[in-house]
């Protein structure tokens, strides 16, 4: 990597975090997480899903790493990143539910998928990544190829690890320690 593009990942990087910070997307208190467990700072992916300048920042990102794998979204979080990522790349995507509906066509993934068909999956948020994990597998049972996940934010606590054992591999655009750099550095000058 040379350092121009070096440079430009940084810049991208900045311009990402300030995005989301300047969404209020990046809360600090108490707070109880999906999974059971509480954190100090929460990530609220609805004010940067509907942030304009946030989702926009985070589709060109997106659009930048997919290649020229279908797309696929988890329901609900990730159903806007994954409709403005298409929109950027003109690539057609698929929705993986958490489970079949119970009505109309009682499907689990909603559009088009051919059998064998390379998918990468966008997810907002990752934390112990099960919710990608589920949306993998549901896939790969509906036919796709899945190696891959993008997420926005990986909270660093465990999905990378998880998503391996499923022979997938977890890339973030931001990470806790990306988010939270300034906060312990102001938190280092008190």
């Amino acid at each position: 990597m040379t350092s121009d593009a070096s440079g430009d990942r940084a810049a991208d990087l900045d311009e990402l975090v300030a995005a989301l910070r300047a969404a209020d997307a990046v809360l600090f208190g108490e707070f109880e997480l999906s999974h059971g467990g509480t954190s100090e700072y929460y990530v609220d992916k609805y004010r940067f899903e509907t942030d304009p300048d946030c989702l926009e920042r985070i589709a060109e990102a997106f659009a930048a790493r997919v290649g020229d794998a279908k797309l696929a979204g988890v329901a609900l979080g990730a159903v806007p990143l994954v409709a403005a990522t298409a929109v950027e790349t003109g690539r057609p995507y698929v929705i993986a539910r958490k489970s079949a509906k119970e009505y109309g066509t009682g499907n689990r993934i909603e559009g088009e998928l051919a059998e064998g068909e390379e998918v990468v999956v966008l997810e907002d948020i990752a934390t112990t990544g099960q919710s990608a994990v589920d949306a993998v597998e549901a896939l790969r049972d509906a036919g796709a190829v899945v190696n891959r996940v993008l997420v926005v934010v990986d909270r660093e606590e465990g999905a990378a690890e998880r998503l391996a054992e499923h022979g997938v591999e977890l890339e973030s655009l931001l990470t806790a320690s990306d988010l939270l750099a300034d906060r312990d550095a102001d938190d280092a000058d008190d």
